[in-house]
């Protein structure tokens, strides 16, 4: 990591806010010299400001005000693959307080002994991962509002109404959901800042703890984990259907094929 002596914000306080913009940013030439980190990329904005990208389609901003913020995001859309028509926010507060520990008072601001990169950049690994899963947990939520009307007819008629098309389409937005969510982001993934700044562990920590990064993770990955046993059992239902269909039209051509004897027999009786 290459890192200048001095703070890259100008002011004792500033923002960071995180936008989830794509499905994939591409960050390959935009490395140049002045650069904060590589991985994730984080370097110099404008005069005071910072900003990180992240590869699954994540850019947090710090120190910039509103118009910048659009102007930076727009000169980045033709390395966004899969925009988003409408992009999930994640915002934080940051406050220089010198004479304290680095803390996350409640409700408070976060709160660092220095305005360093590496801790800007693990402020921003939290925030990245946040708004990935503020979207990812909406998502969800989506197909679990699909699927429960489902569940509740088979759980109170045993049986479930809608044509072979309608379930296909239930399936598909499962599956779709959890492909997406099961994508390139490893929430509990350790950032590459403390392998080299073991020290800020403690600082990281905090984060996890303030964002619920990994009980929302774990909460995520449960539901997930229902959605496929959901697209499952929708996907038996339409193979049940299929052998149900099958089995009487046999049942339909037997009873054809002994009407037909029967003709045949009644016939040769009465020539």
């Amino acid at each position: 990591m290459n890192q200048a002596s001095k703070s890259p914000l100008g002011g004792a306080r500033t923002t960071a806010r995180a936008f989830f913009v794509s499905d994939r940013l591409n960050t390959s030439g935009l490395e140049r010299g002045d650069v904060l980190a590589t991985t994730p990329l984080a370097f110099r904005v404008n005069e005071n400001g910072v900003a990180v990208l992240f590869r699954y389609g994540v850019v947090v901003l710090i120190g910039l005000n509103a118009l910048e913020e659009e102007e930076f995001l727009r000169g980045l859309d033709h390395r966004m693959t899969g925009k988003f028509a409408r992009r999930d926010e994640e915002i934080a507060i940051i406050e220089l307080s010198p004479e304290k520990e680095d803390q996350i008072p409640p409700g408070g601001p976060i709160c660092l002994q220095s305005l360093s990169p590496d801790r800007l950049i693990l402020i921003c690994e939290a925030l990245a991962k946040s708004v990935v899963l503020a979207r990812h947990e909406r998502e969800v939520a989506s197909v679990f509002d699909t699927t429960e009307p489902v569940a509740r007819e088979l759980a109170q008629s045993g049986r479930m109404r809608g044509s072979r098309r309608s379930i296909l389409k239930n399936i598909g937005g499962a599956l779709l959901v959890r492909h997406r969510v099961s994508g390139p982001v490893e929430v509990e993934e350790k950032p590459d800042v403390l392998w080299d700044k073991p020290h800020l562990e403690r600082l990281y920590a905090r984060l996890e703890d303030e964002y619920e990064l990994k009980e929302r993770a774990e909460s995520l990955n449960g539901k997930l984990a229902v959605i496929a046993e959901s697209a499952q059992v929708l996907t038996d239902i339409i193979d049940t259907r299929r052998s149900l269909r099958l089995e009487v039209i046999i049942v339909l051509l037997i009873l054809f094929e002994v009407l037909v004897t029967i003709y045949q027999l009644a016939m040769g009786r009465h020539p």
